[in-house]
């Protein structure tokens, strides 16, 4: 059997099972490189070779576990993000490449500032708390989470990607009574409604509810970390938060209801308002 018909026989497994054709035969190749430890380029010029038996014996577990709607970020272990690749597994909740767009309104609400002092409220994996730290090398941070098993994998992170010596992490809900005053507060809280459970994806289900759901409105987390964003803001900061579809009339409303002075949301690809900018300024 050539690597290729392997990889097709699992997807068409994972299509049975309910998952989209097309994210069934990436999935597949995506457990299959894994298992070989090769890159796209890798695959496109071998996968007419041989399926090697050990790629046989060690891929079928993995493809049992997605057929059973594991997330491939599980499986794998790991999920890229913002071009760097972050230990995952259960109990965090998986980086979406939507919220890469926090990342990059946060460098430029950081641009010209000298050492700047970086809160990441509900951390998860760290995932922007350590991008942060490692394309801002004069930044500090402090990174709070309600949950130890995210602390836990953030912690991780930061160690993997050296910056650990540059975050303090604090096991806390919202800004967590951090210390002294912040150039900048990013967030990617929750915002699912609690009524909305049975509508996600069985793999999204897999993550931890504390990471998705805030209320009947799915608001909950934004009107805490509004509110207790501006209270640790220096008078010239910013708060940059990820929020849901649909959200954005509301959460701006709630964010200049907090105090904000200037606020604004960006767009993601798929043209959602995806990201509020609130700076703190009259």
């Amino acid at each position: 059997m050539r690597l290729r018909d392997l990889a097709a026989a699992a997807a068409g497994r994972f299509a049975a099972a309910g998952i989209p054709e097309a994210e069934a035969s990436l999935d597949a190749e995506l457990l299959l490189r894994h298992v070989l430890d090769w890159d796209r380029a890798a695959w496109l010029t071998r996968r007419d070779e041989p399926a090697p038996a050990f790629a046989v014996e060690a891929f079928a577990p993995l493809a049992r576990r997605r057929e059973g709607r594991e997330p491939v970020a599980y499986i794998r272990g790991r999920q890229e993000f913002y071009g760097r690749e972050f230990l995952v597994g259960a109990g965090v909740l998986i980086p979406r490449p939507e919220t890469e767009l926090v990342v990059e309104a946060a460098l430029q609400a950081l641009a010209g500032r000298v050492a700047p002092r970086v809160l990441d409220v509900g951390t998860g994996s760290g995932c922007l708390a350590v991008t942060l730290a490692l394309e801002r090398r004069d930044a500090e941070a402090t990174a709070t989470d309600v949950s130890a098993d995210a602390l836990a994998w953030a912690r991780r992170n930061a160690e993997r990607h050296g910056v650990a010596a540059r975050i303090a992490w604090r096991h806390a809900p919202g800004t967590g009574g951090a210390a002294g005053w912040f150039d900048l507060v990013v967030s990617n809280p929750p915002y699912v409604r609690s009524g909305d459970g049975e509508t996600l994806a069985p793999e999204v289900r897999r993550e931890p509810d504390v990471a998705l759901f805030a209320g009947h409105d799915g608001l909950d987390a934004v009107r805490a970390i509004a509110g207790a964003s501006y209270d640790v803001l220096q008078a010239d900061g910013t708060l940059v938060m990820e929020i849901g579809a649909g959200q954005s009339a509301e959460a701006q409303a709630i964010v200049r209801a907090a105090g904000f002075g200037e606020v604004s949301v960006r767009d993601d690809l798929q043209a959602i308002p995806r990201v509020v900018v609130a700076a703190k300024r009259s």
